[in-house]
């Protein structure tokens, strides 16, 4: 842990790990020629068994020629969109794209034409390769509806018709990119609204992501198994950091517990996780039939609130510390990250320290000042990690990054003298009842420790007295019986203080999710409005 001692809620940048200006093409290279014969992606199938390797000679190879290939087909600084599940093929054109001087748009499999058509359009995009299907659906009729009045985006090719991929390999010539070059426009995931499309420097997202798996504790030759899909930037980084660091990178072609336990066990994987909602559901199954995960060293979670409660589960069935993790896609992933020396107070109660060469600082929300220790303020973070802006959208990118560099995240926390950061709630969440601010991760936090309550989500709903008044979702425990809003409204009253207790108790047997597994709070206040949940109200 970096030993600090602040007098306000700015963290200065740390340069205590390598700091490089890299691409894709010479980080392969380098792999390549210190660790040819070491493995450097395998292939997990859909049925459970491991499909083809890669070693990082043949990781190289493959890309250069599929580079060619991508080359014959799209001018250098064009834009292509990976649209598939998680698969060999989508890493190889990933990194096939970079030397080739493309930029790859990466999109949600569970997207439907209209929202495809959204991606592509406002990429401007030049091509897609998509996969065969998501979850049962084929994809290739969504992409040809998708298309159909999209004549830029002239190619459309299955990534699992090798012929068609690599049709060109003689005929094209590699261009490759540059450190400040954009590697990826990645969407965000729409927690309040319609997506944007981040746009990513080669560089930056490369030193952030191999960063993150030093602080993971990660060694050249580990194996890291991810179950996320890739075309998040929480899985993403997995990806780009296991090529960094030369390790052997598993993607999960869909998220099963299950299998990902099964997985660990038999190929003595060292490093894993998942968002929240995966983590809960591989800590159940793990319990109901334990496996042999005694090769686990670290775990890893983030993109949303990780209860103590979780984190302290997952450890005890694992042996294995668990590191929270928090950034978001316009900050080329992680901005804070937790430590393995790290006590359990700091692993469970605060979203670790900043990572290395950035600044990270909570500032006040109505004139950006710096807070004072303890304060809580504005998450914000300034450095190589931010992004270069949102495609196609100045007005948003100015809106996120103000005249001083200052990465304004929407997220409220607090910092200590230490530089340890905790979550309190959303700018945009915030609940104002009566002139007084309330913040959602204060009641959710406390509604948590009801045994009965599995999962939360608080939101404001607008009221014609109070302006807003304050709405708690739950999800039940399982074997537990639902309290009545009685019993709830007495737990919470001996915890916090009367304004902060919900009006409404609504049961749901599940939350509206973005891709990366984060609760859409304002698709839930708009469905309440509108009355859907009138007949669960408790």
């Amino acid at each position: 842990m970096y030993k600090v001692e602040l007098s306000e809620s700015h963290f200065p940048a740390q340069a205590d790990t390598p700091f490089r200006e890299m691409t894709i093409g010479g980080l392969l290279r380098e792999q390549a020629a210190e660790r040819g014969d070491q493995l450097a992606l395998r292939e997990l199938l859909p049925n459970g068994r491991m499909g083809r390797d890669w070693t990082y000679s043949e990781l190289l190879a493959d890309c250069e020629k599929l580079g060619r290939a991508l080359a014959s087909r799209h001018a250098p600084g064009s834009r292509i969109a990976i649209y598939a599940m998680n698969c060999p093929e989508w890493v190889l054109t990933q990194y096939a794209a970079a030397l080739a001087g493309l930029t790859v748009v990466t999109v949600n499999p569970a997207y439907i034409a209209r929202e495809l058509n959204y991606v592509l359009s406002q990429s401007d995009a030049a091509g897609i390769y998509h996969g065969t299907q998501a979850r049962g659906t084929p994809l290739a009729p969504i992409v040809a509806e998708a298309g159909a009045d999209l004549p830029k985006v002239a190619t459309h090719i299955d990534l699992t018709d090798l012929d068609a991929m690599y049709d060109g390999h003689d005929r094209g010539q590699l261009n490759e990119a540059g450190p400040d070059d954009i590697l990826q426009i990645q969407y965000t995931s729409g927690t309040t609204g319609f997506p944007k499309g981040v746009q990513i420097r080669h560089w930056t997202v490369l030193q952030n992501n191999t960063d993150i798996m030093r602080r993971w504790g990660c060694q050249p030759g580990d194996t890291d198994l991810t179950p996320t899909p890739l075309f998040h930037a929480g899985a993403s980084c997995f990806m780009f950091g296991c090529l960094g660091m030369g390790m052997t990178f598993i993607p999960m072609p869909h998220f099963d517990p299950a299998m990902l336990l099964d997985t660990v066990e038999s190929e003595g994987v060292q490093f894993t996780g998942g968002v929240p909602t995966m983590l809960t559901m591989i800590v159940d199954e793990l319990a109901r039939r334990p496996r042999d995960v005694s090769s686990v060293r670290a775990l890893m979670s983030g993109a949303a609130m990780v209860a103590p409660e979780l984190s302290a589960q997952a450890e005890k069935l694992f042996d294995a510390t668990l590191l929270v993790v928090y950034g978001q896609t316009e900050s080329a992933v992680a901005i804070t990250l937790g430590q393995l020396e790290d006590g359990v107070v700091e692993r469970r109660e605060t979203i670790g320290q900043p990572m290395p060469h950035m600044e990270v600082s909570i500032r006040d929300v109505n004139d950006n000042s710096t807070c004072a220790i303890g304060e809580q303020g504005e998450i914000c973070a300034r450095g190589y990690n931010v992004m270069a802006g949102y495609n196609d959208n100045p007005e948003a990118t100015a809106a996120a990054i103000d005249g001083e560099g200052w990465l304004h995240t929407g997220d409220l926390g607090t910092m200590d003298s230490r530089g340890y950061v905790k979550i309190t709630g959303r700018v945009k969440e915030m609940i104002i009842r009566g002139g007084e601010n309330l913040f959602p991760a204060e009641i959710e936090n406390a509604m948590l420790e009801h045994p009965a309550v599995f999962e939360v989500a608080v939101v404001g709903i607008p009221d014609e007295k109070w302006g807003e008044v304050v709405a708690c979702f739950m999800r039940c425990a399982k074997g537990i019986a639902r309290p009545d809003s009685g019993e709830l409204k007495a737990f919470i009253r001996e915890r916090l203080s009367p304004q902060k207790t919900p009006q409404y108790w609504i049961w749901v047997e599940e939350f509206p999710m973005t891709g990366s597994g984060k609760i859409q709070k304002f698709a839930m206040a708009e469905a309440f409005v509108a009355g859907k949940y009138d007949d669960q109200i408790a």
